[in-house]
């Protein structure tokens, strides 16, 4: 990959970061906001320090870790990535309430033409704001958004010193059995 120079990433603040979904998908996971370097790439979760990619993989969603350049490879596995709000910042913090709620509103209208099983909002804070939960938790939600199963992960973001890629991975690996099990709701 090209080096991003600071100016590169400050450009890629007003470019869009196209989701990759499909119809149907088992789960639909779904970030806070494009951070730059997502932005200047056109990868989601691109950034280095990010542990997505690995606790995707460490949790059993995939048979290897994928690289960002490599997402369009989830719809194969049933699995897609969109977020919250479209609007790349540096920061999850240069968001605003009114961006949360409205992404949150524009999330539902999206899942519910998607039709996933189950939608794994990546950042229980997030969740919170997008959906006026304020005391969610990780796990699964009582409620449902578009049609969907909700789960709340944790954000794999590397600033996130809370969790370990090990213990989002059997977070992550929850919502994999649930996900993969034609007993519960959302299958």
């Amino acid at each position: 990959m090209t080096r991003l120079t600071r100016a590169d990433l400050e450009a890629a603040r007003d470019r869009p970061v196209p989701d990759v979904v499909a119809s149907g998908l088992s789960v639909l996971f779904c970030g806070i906001n494009p951070g730059l370097m997502t932005a200047a790439t056109g990868h989601h979760f691109a950034r280095p320090g990010n542990r997505f990619w690995p606790v995707l993989h460490l949790s059993g969603f995939t048979p290897r870790q994928l690289k960002p350049a490599e997402q369009e490879e989830l719809l194969s596995y049933g699995l897609g990535i969109t977020n919250v709000v479209a609007r790349a910042t540096a920061r999850a913090d240069e968001l605003s309430a009114e961006e949360y709620r409205e992404g949150g509103r524009l999330l539902e209208e999206k899942v519910a033409g998607l039709r996933p099983a189950w939608l794994a909002v990546v950042g229980v804070t997030a969740y919170r704001a997008a959906f006026g939960e304020p005391k969610a938790r990780i796990g699964p939600q009582e409620r449902t958004v578009g049609g969907a199963r909700v789960w709340a992960l944790p954000n794999p973001s590397g600033l996130n010193a809370h969790w370990t890629a090990a213990t989002m991975a059997e977070e992550f690996a929850r919502l994999r059995v649930a996900a993969s099990s034609p007993d519960l709701p959302g299958r």
